[in-house]
């Protein structure tokens, strides 16, 4: 059923539309300085390009070669900071870059490295290194004419589950956070924005709910010139470019824990990296995009084309049919005209409209400099809202990450392997490999999660085998999760590990338990 009139009205200072990383970094770092914020997303939090992610905390190798120093220098600081908020979601991880002759010259390689390795301070991450692969704990994955290759360190994230522990430290620090929630009418009065959002529940009531803010931040990413179509019939073109990227993932092609960083003829790079224990990830492609943004699907040719790349330096051929799941995401990048979709920057820019009521315009950006986009951000925002309070982020964990101190700290990285083996001794009933997926996913919070249950008894009988009541009640009620895509694709992974029969358990399972959320 939906509500004729508006059921709810509500005043902030603050609302944020769109729950990706940037606007769920955004309403986390508002609410933290004590401002009133709402944050609404048309559909579940990282629905579309911040779950479609290379999964990489990283500075960028790359963008050296286009001379992006100050971006490659502003996501390395920011790399070992956003390990140490998030120990448990953010892990180490070694490359290797194989050498092959025609390709970048090895001198360009080594600078690379070098640059890479020095633009920012490192306390966590060791340095770059040669490899002969002959020689190599890896000998036998590439191909055998492979021989010489480099090694050198960024950090591997679970993309989604950032997104989530953003908005639910924002609502923990007062922040409203509304999943499924539309943004239909946006207009300017009296120097302050006035919103009518249509927000559909879990029972799949819809509530129409007026919201009147002070300031608007548009986080919309490639929906960011269909937000100022409803408050401004003639938008000035926004210069934009939506680009796709699409991953594949296979059975799992080597089993040490290192990833791979490979070089294509066409000047781009394709990661290759360990997935989930089972799989090998594999991405990305970059392509211009022109189709449904809520449906962005791998073409055919992108799935040939990644699956060639492989093929060039594994010793194992890979083929469409391998592909076990793949996903694509569209994004927003600051148009640059003459430049290849691989080299369009990937650094952002926030614009302050000229409106009657302030409004923040965000556009481009990577995952790894989500924090430092909201802390600009505020910048230009607390002034215009008269406001004072201090930049705060770098120096407080995200939910769970307070492993042995309740600040970021390097013992919560380096003692990680110790958390997990702390869980799994105080979890005895639960299986070995649950408990460590647990302590992955949700940190210190797995003794949240767990309250309570002391053996096999308090757990109940699995809905289907790995995933407890206990844990789908928590992500309802804590982590905004309604659907089983919500809980087996983007709160976690389970569902690359299950079968569609077991996929729609937990569909049925939900519609017999549903609740108002």
């Amino acid at each position: 059923m939906t509500d004729i009139h508006p059921q709810s009205k509500h005043v902030c200072e603050l609302l944020v539309i769109g729950g990706g990383i940037n606007g769920v970094g955004i309403a986390r770092d508002a609410a933290g300085r004590g401002l009133s914020v709402i944050l609404c997303e048309k559909d579940d939090l990282a629905s579309h390009t911040s779950s479609a992610s290379s999964k990489l905390i990283h500075g960028g190798l790359r963008y050296l070669e286009y001379y992006e120093f100050a971006l490659v220098r502003k996501a390395l600081l920011e790399r070992e900071d956003i390990l140490r908020m998030a120990p448990h979601l953010v892990q180490p991880l070694r490359f290797i870059m194989p050498y092959l002759p025609g390709l970048r010259p090895r001198w360009m390689l080594r600078l690379a490295l070098f640059l890479y390795d020095h633009l920012a301070p490192r306390q966590l991450l060791p340095g770059s290194r040669s490899l002969n692969l002959l020689k190599d704990s890896s000998k036998g994955v590439l191909r055998p004419d492979i021989r010489q290759a480099f090694e050198y360190s960024d950090a591997w994230v679970d993309d989604a589950r950032l997104v989530v522990l953003n908005a639910v430290d924002a609502a923990e620090r007062g922040a409203t956070i509304w999943t499924r929630t539309c943004c239909e009418h946006l207009a300017q009065v009296n120097g302050r924005w006035h919103a009518r959002l249509r927000r559909v529940h879990a029972s799949g009531r819809t509530e129409l709910i007026e919201v009147d803010a002070a300031l608007v931040v548009n986080a919309c990413g490639a929906w960011a010139s269909q937000l100022q179509a409803l408050y401004d019939p003639h938008p000035q073109a926004k210069h934009l470019r939506l680009v796709k990227g699409s991953h594949i993932v296979v059975k799992r092609l080597f089993a040490h824990q290192r990833a791979y960083i490979f070089q294509h003829h066409d000047g781009r790079i394709v990661f290759a990296l360990p997935y989930e224990g089972e799989f090998t990830l594999i991405g990305t492609t970059d392509l211009d995009f022109q189709g449904d943004l809520n449906q962005p699907h791998i073409s055919a040719a992108e799935v040939d084309y990644l699956c060639e790349l492989a093929s060039d330096y594994f010793d194992r051929p890979l083929h469409a049919a391998d592909v076990c799941w793949s996903f694509s995401g569209v994004r927003p990048l600051i148009d640059e005209a003459g430049h290849d979709a691989k080299a369009v920057s990937r650094d952002y820019v926030l614009e302050m409209a000229q409106t009657q009521a302030p409004m923040l315009h965000v556009f481009g950006g990577k995952i790894t400099t989500y924090r430092r986009l909201a802390e600009d951000a505020m910048q230009m925002l607390m002034p215009v809202l008269n406001a004072t309070a201090g930049n705060w982020t770098r120096h407080a964990c995200l939910p769970g990450g307070d492993l042995f101190c309740d600040r970021p700290d390097n013992q919560n990285v380096v003692r990680f392997p110790e958390f997990i083996a702390m869980c799994q001794h105080s979890y005895p009933f639960l299986d070995a490999a649950i408990v460590a997926r647990m302590a992955r996913a949700y940190g210190q919070r797995i003794h949240r999660l767990l309250a309570g249950i002391s053996d096999h008894h308090d757990l109940g009988a699995p809905i289907v085998p790995g995933l407890y009541k206990c844990e789908i009640d928590y992500l309802r009620d804590t982590e905004f999760a309604q659907t089983a895509e919500d809980i087996l694709w983007r709160r976690s992974k389970l569902g690359l590990h299950m079968s569609d029969d077991q996929q729609e358990q937990v569909r049925s399972w939900l519609q017999q338990n549903a609740a108002e959320i």
